[in-house]
């Protein structure tokens, strides 16, 4: 862990990677309502993911698929607080490793146009290592990355995922927590210097009114502001390559 630490700090240095301040926004939540569907005229490469077997979730993959959006699938996984419902197609801490493949592989054939997955909620299942190994086992046969949505700082998914080879990042910052517009601003804000720091940075949102408003403004603003927003895949696939860069060079 710590020479993949090393690798990373090394490809952050790299000049491709530090060409450009890329943005990527995934709106979770996707399906459950009609009005989901005019989220796809955002402006820009925006990421959709979508939850399992929901009213809209077909509809909206097919729509998005036209018009080039990138989807992911949204999975909802046990979360610490078990009252929560969790929505069709979960996955929680009390299922065999067979009914939890069989339950993801499900809801990965209802989508197949999604590169990757993201947890919904998980909090929990997050920090449980065999049904992380499960769950990479499918990723990784498929092809697909990995989102955390980090709802836990406990979070093993990304640990489990460089031991299966899944290619994988995670987000850095929530910006609807709370949807007023100063706290929209704010957190948009705190993704920009994120994105400085790093060279790049992730955000996750939801279809909120409030922040499809906001963002059908602050969007084009961040191209004017020198931020280039690109589907998640971009950051995942430009994340190895410079990991791989870094580790050539410390082999010279």
């Amino acid at each position: 862990m710590n020479r993949l630490k090393s690798l990373l700090i090394a490809a952050l240095c790299l000049p491709l990677f530090c060409q450009a301040k890329q943005i990527a926004i995934v709106i979770d939540d996707i399906g459950n309502n009609q009005r989901d569907l005019e989220i796809l005229n955002l402006p820009g490469q925006v990421t959709f993911s979508i939850l399992p077997h929901t009213p809209y979730s077909q509809i909206f993959a097919e729509r998005a698929s036209k018009t080039h959006k990138e989807l992911l699938l949204h999975v909802p996984m046990q979360a610490l607080d078990k009252t929560k419902a969790l929505g069709p197609g979960a996955l929680t801490d009390t299922m065999t490793k067979s009914e939890l493949q069989t339950t993801l592989g499900h809801a990965l054939a209802s989508l197949p146009q999604v590169k990757g997955v993201n947890n919904h909620m998980g909090s929990e299942l997050t920090q449980l290592t065999e049904p992380m190994k499960w769950t990479m086992e499918v990723l990784k046969k498929r092809g697909l990355y990995f989102l955390d949505s980090r709802t836990t700082s406990q979070s093993e998914a990304q640990n489990v995922a460089n031991l299966y080879g899944v290619a994988n990042v995670s987000r850095h910052v929530f910006l609807d927590n709370n949807v007023t517009q100063n706290q929209l601003q704010h957190q948009l804000e705190e993704l920009k210097s994120k994105a400085e720091h790093f060279n790049y940075a992730i955000a996750i949102a939801h279809p909120y009114p409030e922040t499809v408003t906001f963002l059908q403004q602050a969007l084009p603003e961040l191209q004017r502001q020198g931020f280039e927003l690109v589907p998640l895949s971009q950051l995942v696939e430009t994340k190895y390559i410079q990991l791989a860069k870094a580790e050539q060079r410390q082999g010279e």
